[in-house]
């Protein structure tokens, strides 16, 4: 059954199109036939954004759990966006942490959205995903966290790459990862050049290629464009945002 949506999300996310920059897509030749696993840098909010917008056919992304209930949207929100702004600004962002919690409820819960979690409900969050691919659709993950990689990328987390394990049992076949970059400063996204799980090698050992690969990728991807600033996944202040060139 499809759910419905509702018209102030639709007017919303007009507004959001509207005001929001204008993306375009570079490498969409690269995507495979078959539904894929795009894998970006969050850049803050524009990730997420610009994903909904301009990624290429049907797809869904990842999104913080927390970000879909309003009761746990402040909390979340705050040590997420919020919590390396300068010390005297934060009394104004926990505000407006609370203010913006019935707008991200509404937003996230209406998109083409996945809840992630990071508890048992992760097994749904998989499930979800799994059945997602299935249908056809491609899905988007940002799994950067506050581990520094470069000045391009944050770690990622590994972890999602076991949806390629449950996606084989469930169809035979072997899912996709695509390097996405996306870069705010110059109005684009980059497909890059996808891998493909083995699922006749360890998981350990394809986690932590996969994860090095897509990480190596993006930074490779943003290297060759010309200079232009990274908007780095933490929110740090503006004036510490780096360059895509080294030295």
């Amino acid at each position: 059954m499809e759910k419905k949506i509702s018209p102030l999300y639709k007017a919303v996310k007009w507004f959001v199109w509207l005001f929001s920059p204008k993306f375009k897509v570079e490498g969409a030749e690269n995507l495979p036939d078959e539904a894929t696993l795009l894998v970006g840098n969050h850049s803050q909010m524009y990730g997420p954004i610009a994903c909904e917008f301009y990624i290429p056919g049907k797809h869904y992304t990842w999104c913080a759990g927390e970000m879909m209930n309003i009761k746990t949207v402040p909390a979340y929100a705050f040590s997420d966006f919020w919590s390396q702004k300068s010390k005297w600004t934060h009394p104004f962002y926990r505000l407006a942490s609370y203010i913006i919690a019935p707008l991200a409820s509404l937003i996230f819960n209406n998109a083409n959205t996945i809840g992630v979690f990071r508890d048992t409900r992760i097994l749904s969050t998989f499930k979800t995903t799994v059945k997602r691919l299935n249908e056809g659709n491609n899905v988007v993950v940002f799994p950067e966290h506050d581990v520094k990689y470069n000045n391009i990328v944050y770690d990622f987390q590994d972890k999602f790459i076991d949806i390629a394990r449950l996606y084989y049992k469930k169809t035979g076949k072997a899912l996709s990862f695509a390097p996405l970059y996306i870069a705010p400063n110059l109005k684009k996204m980059y497909i890059g050049k996808s891998t493909t799980f083995n699922p006749e090698l360890p998981m350990d050992g394809e986690r932590e290629r996969i994860c090095k690969y897509l990480m190596c990728e993006i930074t490779k991807i943003a290297r060759e464009l010309p200079v232009h600033t990274v908007v780095p996944y933490r929110n740090i202040p503006k004036k510490l945002y780096p360059k895509n060139k080294e030295g």
